[in-house]
């Protein structure tokens, strides 16, 4: 690295997405996988755990209330810290009460005010989440924005590292209670953050005091109307695959925790293989994605994130089947050193893939952007590629108790077929979606 990148790398800015990557990452597994542990290690039925993962929901619609966020002033608060950091403050305390409360609540007879909590820490955090991007966005030139979203995401990284690793440990020592009061203590690392930065220098203006027609067309009918008339007949294909991409990886992973418990691993093993170990799997998953990406162009690296993370669920049912469900504590040595590593390769096999296909499928999502609109499009296809996952997702506690792991873990490899079969049909399609890119930004790189 030239000592011109380490300058990058050392910019206020950049460095500020350090820790507001962190405060992002923080929330998300405690409303996903670590959350099913929770409910799984108590004993909720398998079912109600899977219908607890539609709370992740909130993250998918979150471009519904973003044009609110992105214009609509805060009586004080606004005044006092700006647009973006006013609108960060009532997020990030929104998550900490709220997991503070889920803290104190234990989900057996209160299932109904637990999962009421889980939906209010998914909606601050699906806030935070509109709040940061568009942080990023305001707050520093196009030369900066690379070098903001590796910080970004390394940020992001060790936070789910800590929810989910770390949960695991403190569970194990004590209580899932103390975890997530724990947790929410951690979001202060984002709230300071957010008190001691510059708010941006060019907020967006309150298009509110417009007439209401103005207002929606700017901020709601033209970027959509922007792509629709880019791609034309192939817009539809598109949004189907940013929909589809995800919904064997996500799937799978509601379920992915109660699994491992079920199996017989103690949440201490969960907490150092499947979370610990499976942090570094999923960063170097994500650095040859890269690299596939900046070699290979875009689709070749969409159709092979694609085609292993199906692979991969096959391997969680052959784990399902052969692995032995009765505790490792107690069992010959041998044999438990064995079923730990056979869980490392599963992970380390899951791991590699998520991460290689969720960069290709970023890249591949910002690319179908026109930077003249790119906030709202970009929420457009995040939420979309989130959206069907978490839905089906909801029903996978029913797949599991009507026929069991394997028989699931089967139906989630399935589900990545249409995929393949989207990218397949984009591979054949690639000169003419490259010219509908370039009608209004050049250099496409489908």
């Amino acid at each position: 690295m030239s000592m011109n990148a380490w300058q990058l790398y050392r910019h206020p800015r950049v460095l500020v997405m350090l820790f507001l990557g962190f405060s992002a990452g923080l929330p998300f597994l405690l409303v996903f996988s670590t959350l099913s542990a929770w409910l799984a290690d108590v004993d909720v039925d398998r079912a109600s755990i899977g219908y607890f993962s539609w709370v992740g929901i909130m993250f998918s619609i979150k471009v519904f209330w973003a044009p609110v966020v992105d214009r609509l002033k805060l009586p004080l608060l606004t005044r006092w810290l700006g647009q973006r950091r006013s609108w960060l403050v009532v997020a990030q305390i929104g998550i900490a009460v709220s997991l503070l409360l889920m803290g104190t609540t234990q989900p057996v007879g209160n299932l109904a005010l637990f999962a009421q909590l889980a939906l209010l820490v998914a909606f601050f955090s699906a806030t935070q989440d509109i709040c940061i991007d568009a942080y990023r966005i305001d707050s520093a030139a196009d030369e900066f924005q690379g070098a903001m979203a590796a910080t970004y995401i390394f940020g992001y990284r060790v936070a789910m590292l800590m929810a989910g690793a770390g949960s695991f440990y403190i569970a194990d020592m004590d209580s899932w209670g103390t975890a997530y009061l724990v947790m929410a203590v951690l979001m202060g690392v984002g709230l300071i953050t957010t008190f001691i930065v510059d708010e941006p220098d060019t907020p967006p203006r309150d298009d509110f005091g417009k007439s209401p027609a103005q207002w929606i067309n700017n901020a709601l009918v033209r970027p959509f109307a922007d792509f629709f008339g880019r791609y034309g007949q192939y817009a539809l294909m598109l949004l189907a695959l940013v929909a589809v991409y995800r919904i064997s990886d996500i799937t799978m992973g509601v379920m992915a925790n109660p699994f491992y418990l079920d199996i017989g691993y103690t949440k201490n093993e969960i907490a150092t293989v499947a979370k610990f170990f499976g942090f570094f799997m999923t960063i170097a998953g994500s650095v040859i994605g890269g690299l596939a990406v900046s070699r290979f162009g875009l689709l070749r690296p969409l159709l092979v994130g694609a085609v292993a993370v199906m692979l991969t669920n096959l391997l969680f049912a052959v784990m399902a089947t052969y692995t032995p469900v009765s505790p490792l504590v107690g069992e010959p040595e041998a044999v438990r050193w064995f079923s730990l590593a056979w869980l490392a390769a599963v992970i380390s096999a899951d791991n590699l893939s998520g991460g290689f296909a969720n960069v290709a499928l970023i890249a591949f999502m910002s690319s179908l952007t026109n930077r003249a609109f790119s906030a709202t499009q970009y929420a457009l296809f995040s939420s979309l590629m989130t959206l069907p996952g978490k839905f089906i997702g909801g029903f996978s506690g029913e797949v599991v108790k009507g026929a069991g792991y394997t028989v699931f873990f089967n139906y989630a490899a399935v589900m990545g077929i249409p995929a393949i079969v989207l990218v397949m049909m984009m591979m054949r399609r690639k000169k003419k979606l490259r010219q509908a890119a370039a009608r209004e930004e050049a250099g496409s790189s489908l």
